[in-house]
């Protein structure tokens, strides 16, 4: 294992699917697998070789152990995951093809974790010997213990001196406990090291105006957003062109406050599961910023494991950091290793 620890927090979830890309309405039995956006972070980092753990709170019952099981199945620590209630929050996937987009329906209410409260979890112990701390802006929005939660887990990674970041990403119609986004999340973004998010996120969450094309926005946006939260040391973001639910086309971009970097696309002509390939930037970039000096490397880092992200079925990427350096280097063949 390498000697950095990552720390992830938020809600896991089982995910039920129709075998390969067929649709509900020819399903007669779904494939289950489990995932997360917090914890697809954690299991891509642990195959990459970092010390990876996950905090959440599952149910007090076998499905909750079965998660438990699949998180420790792939190399992750769980040993600060919580217990309690009856409920997994659930979520249903029908991958679409060519055309056809793919569809979620979630059923996440009243889950154990959406119960989970600022005092369940033990976040000095849960962060000890850590080195760096991420969420994302789901977990604030399940539920005001899940906010308050991650609030306490800040503030405890701020005193240690963790590096703290954020995936600024959530949905608007999951903030249904009286709060909204843009009145929650500029408070937890302000003790922020490292920023996941476009120039559309920060226009929502702090009013930032935005002109230009899209490399232009992002990064006047950063300019401002920097302005607005000096903590903030380094703002990453991917675009993604949809030529068909089965074939797109990945780049990464960043400013670091100094200079503006941008990655060369990467052509995936043939998805094989979309889901969580953000999750997987997210960890090739905090992998990337842990091992490499240079910026545009840990840039190209990220963007590379997005890009293999889409050829591994299931909600996290499972690759090796030495795949991704392949792909790096510029290795598209996909050719037999024997």
């Amino acid at each position: 294992m390498n000697q950095h620890k990552v720390v992830t927090f938020g809600e896991v979830m089982m995910r039920l699917s129709p075998p390969g890309h067929a649709m509900f309405s020819q399903a007669n039995h779904l494939d289950m697998v489990f995932g997360g956006g917090e914890a697809n972070v954690a299991i891509a980092l642990a195959y990459m070789g970092l010390n990876a753990s996950h905090v959440t709170r599952f149910p007090d019952n076998l499905l909750g152990k079965a998660a438990t099981q699949f998180l420790k199945h792939n190399w992750v620590d769980t040993s600060s995951i919580v217990f309690g209630d009856d409920m997994i929050g659930l979520y249903f996937l029908e991958k679409g093809a060519v055309h056809r987009p793919s569809q979620i329906v979630y059923v996440r209410k009243n889950s154990a974790f959406a119960k989970i409260t600022a005092e369940s979890i033990d976040w000095e112990k849960a962060l000890e010997g850590a080195s760096w701390f991420h969420w994302t802006g789901i977990t604030p929005a399940v539920s005001i213990g899940a906010m308050e939660s991650v609030h306490k887990a800040i503030e405890t990674a701020n005193n240690k001196g963790i590096t703290v970041s954020v995936d600024v990403h959530s949905r608007k119609n999951m903030w249904d406990y009286g709060k909204a986004a843009k009145e929650v999340m500029p408070h937890l973004i302000d003790r922020c090291d490292i920023v996941f998010g476009g120039a559309h996120d920060f226009h929502e969450l702090f009013d930032i105006e935005l002109c230009g094309e899209k490399d232009d926005q992002f990064q006047e946006a950063s300019i401002e957003l920097m302005k607005m939260v000096p903590r903030i040391k380094k703002i990453f973001d991917k675009e993604r062109e949809s030529v068909s639910a089965s074939h797109n086309r990945i780049s990464g971009r960043m400013w670091n406050g100094k200079e503006f970097f941008k990655t060369e696309k990467l052509d995936v002509t043939h998805i094989v599961d979309r889901i969580g390939t953000g999750d997987a930037y997210a960890a090739g970039v905090i992998y990337g910023l842990l091992h490499y000096q240079d910026d545009f490397d840990a840039l190209n880092f990220g963007n590379c494991t997005c890009a293999l992200k889409h050829t591994v079925e299931g909600d996290a990427n499972m690759v090796s950091a030495e795949m991704v350096k392949d792909l790096m280097s510029g290795d598209t063949s996909g050719k037999i290793r024997r």
